[in-house]
């Protein structure tokens, strides 16, 4: 088995000595979550990891918080301000291709998105800042939150009030991202990522003889219509200036060589970034698979419905995180301003609740083969990230306390 190699591939003189000691545990913490994945809100051997390392460290936390999630608080000096540090932990379905000695042992399931890592930081933050609480002007709320990938822990977690009690004034998260190189970070006040919604839909034809296309309405042909002329809603609907995507991901229709398909079904996906196409692709959507339908006599059923809104991050939060990132990355050009994707984040939820910023940590390092993409079943990351992400987010707190 080929073992990841543990040497730092960058200047580690930014992160502070205590942080930089905690390194060997970030990794073994975040190899032990990869080893064991599971899908979303059936984390449970993840959280009963989390909870003995609170428990051991002396941390108050909440257990079972919208099924497996947990809130662990760290107060320090007063109660107030309350900043929150987010941390998903779920994983996907997956099966894992890499050859490492920490291999997912569940088949079938594979962390392939870095929230492993991302469990491993918060854990990190959270013994850190514990041993130096009394440094803490306010309070710390860690929230490692199920379900990410879908159908979504977010929104669950903040009805079981995991922003109250205490009440959080703002928050935070980070997104490993093998888009952007080891040491550098990617922040951005606004949209970060994309609203994403989802449609199911079946063409309702009428089918026969492949010989005697009169004598049916082909779902097929209508089908392939609808999916052409889908297209045309960001073309010709939508500001050039403005972003947005319209996928079609599924088309199944027929079972054999000379039967017209009696339906069709599609299945597809929206991505946009700003909040006022709210309920407008919905509308062209379901206008444009009608027109097309009426125009050759099928019928159609849809079934659409937004996923998770755009993460759209708050303009003072967001410069807070800039400032943090110039001084724990190399240079000024590690802080990547431009950073946006299609892709969507459930996080955006809490930063509807709540002023916050989430954000982008380099982990890619071609040199060790650790760039393939997320989702990809060879996803894995360097391993360096993990102290780095400890440190900024100990920073983090520590300017949001100074400047509340």
């Amino acid at each position: 088995m080929v073992q990841t190699p543990l040497e730092l591939s960058v200047n580690t003189s930014q992160i502070r000595p205590g942080i930089q000691a905690l390194q060997a545990q970030l990794v073994a913490w975040r190899r032990q979550i990869h080893q064991y994945p599971e899908l979303a809100f059936r984390e449970q051997l993840t959280s009963t990891f989390i909870a003995r390392k609170l428990t051991e460290w002396g941390i108050p936390h909440q257990t079972e918080v919208a099924t497996t999630g947990i809130v662990a608080v760290i107060q320090g000096q007063s109660a107030s301000p309350v900043l929150a540090i987010r941390a998903d932990m779920d994983a996907l379905p997956i099966q894992e291709q890499n050859q490492v000695d920490y291999c997912s042992q569940h088949d079938g399931v594979m962390h392939a998105c870095g929230h492993d890592g991302h469990t491993a930081i918060a854990l990190g933050t959270a013994h850190y800042l514990a041993k130096h609480r009394q440094e803490i002007p306010g309070t710390v709320k860690i929230i490692f939150q199920p379900a990410e990938e879908g159908p979504g822990g977010a929104k669950p977690m903040i009805e079981a009030g995991a922003l109250k009690n205490p009440d959080v004034d703002a928050i935070i998260g980070l997104h490993l991202w093998n888009n952007l190189s080891l040491g550098t970070v990617g922040v951005r006040s606004g949209a970060l990522m994309a609203a994403v919604e989802l449609f199911d839909c079946v063409i309702q034809g009428r089918g026969g003889h492949g010989a005697m296309p009169h004598q049916t309405v082909d779902a097929i042909l209508v089908a392939s219509q609808v999916v052409n002329a889908l297209q045309t809603i960001v073309a010709r609907n939508v500001d050039p200036i403005k972003a947005g995507v319209v996928t079609v991901g599924s088309f199944h229709a027929g079972h054999a060589h000379n039967v017209i398909a009696n339906s069709a079904d599609i299945s597809g996906t929206i991505r946009y970034f700003d909040p006022v196409f709210d309920g407008f692709f919905s509308r062209r959507v379901e206008e444009v698979i009608a027109g097309v339908c009426q125009s050759h006599g099928a019928t159609y059923s849809l079934d659409y419905w937004q996923l998770y809104p755009a993460t759209i991050n708050d303009p003072a939060m967001a410069e807070l995180v800039r400032s943090v990132a110039e001084t724990v990355v190399e240079t000024e050009a590690g802080v990547v301003p431009e950073c946006q994707t299609m892709g969507g984040e459930d996080m955006s939820f809490f930063l509807q609740e709540v002023p916050g910023c989430y954000f982008f940590l380099g982990s890619a390092n071609p040199k060790k083969d650790l760039a393939y993409p997320h989702h990809h079943p060879r996803f894995d990351f360097d391993e360096t990230a993990l102290g780095m992400g400890v440190e900024m987010f100990v920073r983090c707190v520590e300017q949001y306390m100074a400047q509340s």
